[in-house]
């Protein structure tokens, strides 16, 4: 019996990952001939996209900022050569085999809510050059509603559990779970697939946050920091 949904940032399992619907993987990790095996099991394969930030060399779109955690830069989302930039990146992992895309870091309503409505531009242009792929959109919440027709599902990152640092898990404080629940009862108002994903180093708190996210119609996938578990 397969599972939901399955985020995995390392290379290679092929036979673990089948066990899942959806896969979310990095897609420079694998190859044509690994994304068919996949495919022609019943998988459904989703390549990462960064929509905000860039770990590449320094280019013309970047920012100055960086994001703390990972080191990427902040980019100005309506930048001609970053539009570019990520949606040949979309042409490409679509073109290597994966069915759908992964959106990520759409969170910018908190550090430049004046690039919002850019970056639903760029959502829309992947959109149109990768139809009719999947598009899996990590929260984004800052978008809504307008997020919804340009979309297929939205994962809630972080629901109940997150990393604290690099050795540190631990379940949010209630009045942060009391917001998220606001936040996933306005989602099941849309017609998304929903999905969370939660980080945890313990079996009380991967139980904790599986039961947490069924409460609310949304299939949990646990992992670490770095998303290295299958």
């Amino acid at each position: 019996m397969t599972q939901p949904i399955c985020f995995y940032y390392g290379a290679g399992s092929i036979d673990r990952l089948a066990h899942f619907d959806k896969v979310v993987l990095q897609a420079d990790f694998y190859t044509p001939g690994e994304l068919a095996v996949l495919c022609r099991r019943g998988v459904q394969t989703l390549g990462y996209l960064s929509l905000s930030e860039d770990v590449g060399p320094p280019a013309p779109w970047h920012r100055a900022e960086r994001n703390p955690d990972w080191g990427g830069a902040f980019v100005h989302v309506d930048h001609p050569g970053w539009v570019a930039h990520v949606v040949g990146q979309a042409e490409r992992a679509i073109e290597a085999g994966f069915s759908g895309l992964f959106l990520d870091t759409l969170n910018l309503e908190q550090t430049y809510p004046e690039d919002l409505p850019h970056l639903l531009t760029l959502i829309a242009a992947i959109r149109e050059e990768a139809r009719p792929a999947y598009l899996l959109a990590n929260r984004g919440f800052g978008l809504l509603p307008e997020l919804v027709g340009l979309v297929d599902g939205v994962l809630f990152e972080s629901f109940s559990a997150r990393w604290v640092d690099t050795e540190r898990y631990a379940p949010w404080p209630d009045d942060v779970l009391e917001v998220h629940a606001g936040v996933a009862e306005r989602l099941l108002g849309y017609d998304l697939d929903l999905f969370a994903l939660d980080y945890a180093d313990s079996d009380e708190l991967t139980a904790f946050a599986i039961r947490r996210a069924r409460e609310f119609g949304m299939p949990c996938f646990v992992s670490d920091r770095v998303l290295s578990r299958i």
